[in-house]
């Protein structure tokens, strides 16, 4: 079916953009076993198969609505069970979808720069249906960023996200975001994890999944020399380790190709 293709991919758990540098390719460091050994990474592939994706066509605020509630619905299906049986209680998550920049989120204001939103307060998935939403009818990537987002509520429900009464990160140092962007890329592969296990169901080709590979959100400052890591990039990876963990979950359909936490620093800079 075909699907609006979204201005900007990136979704954000809060809005969190410190300066950094990038790091070397060394070894991860040491994470907590509710982050390295979690039980939902033993689960196996994802058992639904089958997703009907609704088409968009005139990116109305209606028609968005039953876009996401019908993915939404899809995704409790592929994910439910996998929490169950990793011990965990499941619930589905909420979601809004809004028109302006501002619009209250349980976690402050919806931020601009973001496309989609989790809040891990109030458990609610915002998704923002901007002006531009519809520029590419055959690219996927609107399932892309609900299902980005989804893998946030995923890691809210498994135990492994830390964050404080107002939604934001909590960092051991506020100037590294590695924690961040392990746990941003590790959302990416969730959303490949589920993308891969129902994309023969929607009719699509492996080109249509390969052009979301493709996205990019570096900042492009090549006519004055200068070489640049764009917020998005410090916070959420490289556009190569975002293609690259969205293509493992794709490929693996499973929450274990997603440890993002054991992983070596290269793969999640």
């Amino acid at each position: 079916m075909r699907t609006p293709r979204l201005a900007i991919i990136a979704g954000a758990l809060a809005s969190v953009f410190v300066a950094g540098t990038a790091h070397a390719a060394v070894a991860a460091p040491a994470s907590k076993p509710v982050l390295t050994k979690n039980p939902i990474y033993k689960t196996g592939r994802l058992a639904l198969r089958t997703c009907e994706e609704p088409p968009v066509q005139s990116g109305t605020e209606d028609e968005a609505r039953v876009y996401f509630e019908a993915v939404l619905e899809c995704l409790d299906k592929a994910w439910g069970p996998k929490l169950k049986q990793a011990g965990f209680a499941f619930s589905k998550p909420k979601f809004r979808v809004i028109t302006k920049l501002g619009a209250p989120t349980g976690c402050g204001g919806f931020p601009g720069g973001a496309q989609a939103l989790y809040c891990p307060v109030n458990r609610t998935m915002t998704l923002l249906l901007s002006p531009n939403v519809v520029e590419e009818p055959s690219d996927p990537v609107l399932m892309l960023v609900v299902a980005h987002e989804y893998g946030h509520h995923v890691q809210k429900l498994t135990g492994m996200l830390r964050h404080n009464k107002r939604g934001e990160y909590v960092l051991d140092n506020p100037r590294n975001l590695e924690p961040v962007r392990r746990t941003e890329l590790q959302a990416e592969c969730y959303a490949g994890v589920f993308m891969g296990s129902v994309w023969d169901s929607l009719g699509r080709s492996q080109k249509e999944f390969d052009s979301l590979l493709k996205g990019t959100h570096d900042v492009d400052l090549s006519a004055l020399g200068v070489k640049t890591r764009s917020s998005a990039d410090l916070s959420h990876g490289s556009d190569a380790n975002v293609a690259w963990w969205l293509k493992r979950g794709f490929t693996g359909k499973s929450a274990g190709s997603c440890n993002t936490w054991a992983a070596p620093k290269a793969k999640v800079g």
